[in-house]
């Protein structure tokens, strides 16, 4: 029984170090992995929790006609790691392609033409821009991917480090606001849609609004009081040419573009219509665009001789594994906590202590900016599985609290820098400071969530 109490306590303590990165200089991929591996050992150690015990009399019963000494309690555990890691594998290699394909499309310059469409020199109207691409950046790509992308345009557009900052900030806010509506915008809602939890149309439906509340309340706020009206930014710093302009014909790069951007907006389709996983909708569009660099490279044979760091296996040599990884580890921790029986226990306790599922869903949103989204909603999904009686709960497909947790956990990163991927992304590559942050932009954050929130609560009571 120790070892039963024993294995949320190691998952307690994983969290911690990894939210303690910094301060314990230990990378939290580690720290991930090796709570996964821990977690997943003492099940194999001690069969004998509860849970365990209870799963393996129904996996005996399953199949009925095989000799009881023929089965034992670690090939039931074998079957469910290997089932566990099935379902997590399926998110993991979308994760993986989504990168690989936006990568490509920023190698080959494709983002840089977003540029020309935001550039201006007046503060505020810059803002504005800057916050309604974040938006839709990472909706269509993912609000990790969309930061960055946006960041390398505000290198080229705002020589003021300090005014940089500050549209920096705003996108944080904006991109996260953007990833919650979409399906393919962040991991935690890529989590809610692999494990049947929303349908993508029902959260874009849901959330579109609420999130660009969630935007717009901050952006207007930063408008009149960090930005002075006819502010003007200084003169734009003299950016060198691409250096692919001497190489490739500027029609392939937008070429690349669109079928980057068309492939993940498809896979939402994909998988409505024809009942395609959502990785096999991501691997496909990467696979139209490998194929069309591979003809592109026959094609410009002279000019591309020397450029083969353009190609998709060069690209995939760059994806980040490291991230690929920390999910692996975080996602299979979660998994060793559901067959323990400690989350199913959990789920009792939490639900008597706050019943009203809204209220539990912002809460778990404030959490996440201080926790890691993507731990807490998978030790949600396990908490809370997918009600399937035919009674209409907040737990069903597409149920209240399901769409609720995907605003909210996502949006509610924004509460501090530290709180997301992209604010964490965003401050390692602005220098910006946990307190700078803390001070100009979480309040911000505050009013845009509680006022997305709000919003979707009369929308829920409206349809």
């Amino acid at each position: 029984m120790s070892w039963y109490y024993l294995m949320p306590v190691i998952f307690v303590l994983g969290i911690i170090g990894i939210a303690l990165e910094e301060q314990i200089k230990i990378n939290k991929t580690a720290t991930a992995l090796l709570t996964s591996v821990v977690l997943w050992a003492i099940l194999l150690i001690d069969t004998d929790i509860a849970a365990v015990t209870a799963g393996f009399r129904q996996f005996v019963a399953s199949f009925p006609h095989a000799p009881a000494e023929d089965l034992g309690v670690s090939d039931y555990l074998s079957f469910k790691l290997t089932e566990h890691l099935g379902d997590v594998s399926s998110t993991l290699f979308f994760v993986l392609s989504s990168m690989v394909l936006v990568n490509t499309i920023d190698t080959y310059g494709g983002f840089k033409s977003v540029a020309k469409i935001v550039a201006t020199t007046n503060k505020r109207a810059l803002l504005w821009r800057v916050a309604i691409a974040s938006f839709f950046f990472s909706a269509f790509l993912d609000n990790l991917a969309a930061a960055i992308v946006i960041i390398a345009i505000l290198r080229r557009l705002v020589p003021d480090t300090t005014d940089r900052m500050k549209y920096a900030c705003i996108s944080i806010i904006a991109c996260n606001a953007g990833g919650s509506w979409s399906p393919i915008g962040d991991v935690t809602t890529l989590l809610l849609w692999n494990n049947s939890r929303i349908t993508p149309y029902y959260q874009i439906f849901h959330l579109v609004i609420p999130a660009f509340v969630n935007m717009v309340v901050p952006t207007l706020l930063a408008h009149y009081f960090l930005f002075k009206k006819n502010a003007q930014l200084r003169a734009l710093p003299d950016v060198p040419e691409d250096s692919l302009d001497d190489i490739l014909p500027h029609h392939t790069r937008i070429i690349v573009l669109v079928l980057g951007i068309v492939s993940l907006m498809l896979v939402p389709i994909w998988q409505t219509f024809f009942d395609v996983p959502a990785f096999m909708g991501v691997i496909f569009g990467l696979v139209i665009v490998w194929i069309y660099t591979e003809l592109m490279f026959f094609r410009f044979k002279k000019r591309l001789e020397d450029a083969s760091e353009l190609r998709v296996t060069a690209l995939l040599n760059r994806a980040d594994l490291t991230t690929i990884f920390y999910f692996l580890g975080i996602l299979m921790s979660v998994a060793a906590l559901i067959e323990g029986g400690q989350l199913a226990a959990a789920s009792t306790r939490v639900t008597a202590l706050i019943p009203n599922t809204g209220l539990l869903a912002a809460i778990i949103g404030v959490l996440s900016s201080m926790l890691d989204n993507v731990a807490l909603v998978a030790a949600v999904l396990g908490m809370y599985p997918l009600e399937t009686s035919g009674a209409i709960t907040p737990f069903v497909v597409n149920g209240s609290f399901w769409i609720f947790l995907a605003y909210c956990a996502v949006t509610g990163g924004s509460l501090l820098i530290i709180g997301s991927a992209t604010g964490v992304t965003v401050m390692g590559l602005e220098g910006i400071s946990f307190g700078y942050y803390f001070k100009r932009f979480s309040l911000l954050a505050l009013a845009g969530y509680i006022s997305g929130a709000v919003v979707y609560q009369l929308i829920s009571l409206i349809f």
